[in-house]
């Protein structure tokens, strides 16, 4: 197999007076691993499924391999689109075997029997259900029947492989699990993948390339890494990846990094946007940034730990200081609740945005978070196969 090429410009989805997409400019190289990350109502499904002819955008273009598929007047329905996709809910025929459920998506392609039957035994090779080939939904795991499907998908050799959330409805385990087997699988074809989560950890450690949708907008793509460490937008920074964010007094600024003040400490970070001395500012933490020493450190922040949580590979913290509340500040040793600590900051971490903060000092804000962080995913990351 051999990817495809995605070509979007300004693709724009209206449902009635709500704008689903606005303006989508984006551009995925044959072969290439694309995870669009967002919250809820982002519409990163929308845009899935206009990639998959489901919806049909009423504005801007769209080609894939070159052709246009999607465009004012002109619409090609998903079977004639080249793709395979893989839905959260497994969209197996409960009536059909495993193998006849994989089989099923040749039905159009006229193969000789053999070489279908072929097909379907590379596929479910592939995927290590070889064995299973005879079997019924009913017989399989949550996890054995969404390689069912990551089967069914591969199966006619597409150019385009499309990922609905597939991991969301597993347990942490199997999500971990499936989610190495769809990126060996994926990459092993060749197929270009596009790949729709909200889950930042998942995406940081599929993606080739993520983009980031914020309220129907691509707001920002790049490498995991670009993602992380440059964000474009306040709202990149945070779901991406915060500790908590803090208000903050600017020095001065030259438009690409500023000056502040936060307590006693002046630190030189990065800026998100134009600061200028006197006006409202934030500081947006990253979890990686914040380590915690002594209390008589003159250039820390100063606050108490109120929550733990015991991590595998050591503890993470939650502080609340006179500034607000930052989580996951990760220790070796555990510290308990009430224990007066410091906390210094790394200005690389640390990204520095106009207006007033959300400083998160609400009851959640004092939990600490335990699904794996971006940061320690990046850490030592393996360059795409």
């Amino acid at each position: 197999m051999s990817g495809h090429r995605i070509s979007a410009a300004g693709l724009g989805k209206s449902y009635g007076s709500v704008r689903a997409l606005e303006g989508i400019d984006l551009e995925v190289e044959p072969g290439e691993f694309l995870v669009l990350l967002g919250p809820s109502g982002s519409g990163k499904s929308t845009l899935l499924r206009t990639l998959a002819g489901v919806e049909r955008p009423d504005a801007g273009s769209l080609q894939i391999a070159g052709r246009t598929v999607a465009a004012p007047g002109a619409h090609v329905p998903p079977e004639r689109r080249d793709l395979g996709m893989v839905f959260q809910d497994y969209a197996l025929w409960p009536h059909l075997t495993v193998a006849q459920n994989v089989a099923f998506a040749l039905r159009r392609s006229r193969l000789p029997r053999t070489e279908a039957s072929a097909r379907t035994a590379e596929a479910l090779t592939a995927v290590g259900l070889a064995d299973r080939a005879a079997r019924y939904p009913s017989d399989l795991s949550g996890g054995q029947q969404q390689r069912v499907a990551l089967a069914r998908a591969i199966v006619s050799r597409p150019g385009l492989l499309l990922f609905d959330e597939p991991l969301s409805n597993l347990d942490a385990d199997l999500r971990e699990r499936l989610r190495l087997e769809i990126s060996r699988v994926t990459r092993l074809c060749g197929a270009t993948a596009v790949y729709i989560t909200h889950d930042q950890s998942e995406a940081f450690a599929l993606a080739d390339r993520i983009g980031v949708l914020d309220s129907g907008r691509l707001v920002q793509t790049g490498t995991p890494e670009e993602v992380y460490r440059r964000p474009l937008t306040p709202f990149v920074a945070q779901f991406t990846g915060s500790a908590g964010e803090l208000p903050i007094h600017v020095i001065d600024s030259n438009g690409s990094q500023a000056r502040v003040r936060l307590g006693a400490t002046t630190l030189t970070v990065r800026a998100i946007g134009p600061l200028h001395p006197g006006k409202p500012a934030s500081l947006i933490v990253r979890p990686d940034a914040a380590t915690l020493t002594s209390t008589t450190d003159e250039h820390a922040l100063h606050g108490t730990v109120s929550d733990t949580a015991y991590r595998g590979r050591g503890y993470e913290h939650a502080v609340r200081t006179q500034a607000g509340t930052l989580t996951g500040i990760h220790s070796p040793t555990r510290l308990e609740h009430g224990a007066r600590v410091g906390i210094r900051l790394a200005p690389d971490g640390c990204h520095a945005h106009p207006g007033t903060c959300n400083n998160g000092d609400d009851m959640n804000a004092t939990t600490v978070r335990f699904e794996p962080r971006p940061e320690v995913l990046l850490q030592g990351r393996q360059p795409a196969l």
